[in-house]
């Protein structure tokens, strides 16, 4: 059985109902951040992803995406579902094309990646427009297992997906050819997987994610993003959290 198997047949146990929730510090949005290992114009984005990392403020993740691998480097973080979450993107967005380095805010608009004042300052924009992450989220370590909370409804989305996005919290890659040939770069949360795992519908619930699931090579930890969808594609994410397996 594989990775994702595991995860939809028995990895996600819902309690519907009201939640025994408590304060949580609420991020101040999703990044999600499409490089490549072989654009040369995507190392300042990973500079700046890294920062809004390691500062902790917002859910920052970075997806390798695979079609400039004919440059002469092939991503070793790259995967088709990454690239296929950008393409997906391009289609609720509407745009002609994709591009690197794209960084997508809170599922609802994109800029430069390599921008870091106007990434912030588009969060800053949509979270005073109410577009923000206006559901409360947590994920904890109970024991053996992640312990994911919710809140109830408090803007206009009432249903979203419970999307669980597994990366690695650090690797550090030596790049041997292609556009960024000589670079050692170090790249935080990069995403390995992404699975939709069930639904929230605009009231407190509680899910638990054993605790196995993340010991997945190269799993070293997860963020959980609430994401509303519109006609199959990818649209606001009104909630989110992150959490690292102990010691990683």
């Amino acid at each position: 059985m594989n990775f994702r198997t595991l995860l939809v047949r028995t990895a996600l146990i819902l309690v519907a109902g009201t939640a025994c929730y408590g304060a949580v510090a609420k991020p101040l949005g999703v990044v999600e951040l499409f490089t490549s290992q072989g654009c040369n114009s995507c190392p300042p984005a990973d500079a700046v992803l890294n920062r809004f990392a390691a500062k902790g403020d917002v859910i920052a993740l970075s997806y390798h995406v695979d079609y400039w691998d004919y440059l002469g480097w092939k991503d070793t973080l790259a995967t088709r579902n990454n690239t296929d979450r950008q393409y997906d993107y391009a289609k609720a967005f509407g745009a002609p094309s994709v591009y690197t380095p794209q960084a997508v805010l809170n599922g609802r608009t994109d800029v430069n990646g390599a921008k870091g004042n106007a990434v912030t300052a588009e969060l800053d924009k949509l979270k005073a427009k109410g577009e923000g992450l206006t559901v409360d989220v947590s994920a904890t370590y109970e024991g053996d297992r992640v312990v994911v909370q919710t809140g109830d409804a408090k803007g206009a989305e009432k249903e979203a997906n419970v999307v669980f996005v597994f990366f690695d919290p650090a690797r550090q890659v030596k790049i041997v050819r292609g556009e960024n040939s000589g670079q050692t770069i170090t790249y935080r949360n990069a995403v390995i997987a992404t699975q939709t795992a069930g639904m929230w519908h605009g009231r407190a619930a509680r899910f638990e994610l054993p605790e196995s699931v993340m010991k997945r090579e190269g799993a070293g930890g997860c963020a959980v993003l609430l994401q509303a969808t519109k006609n199959g594609l990818p649209g606001p994410i009104i909630g989110a959290a992150m959490v690292e397996k102990p010691g990683s």
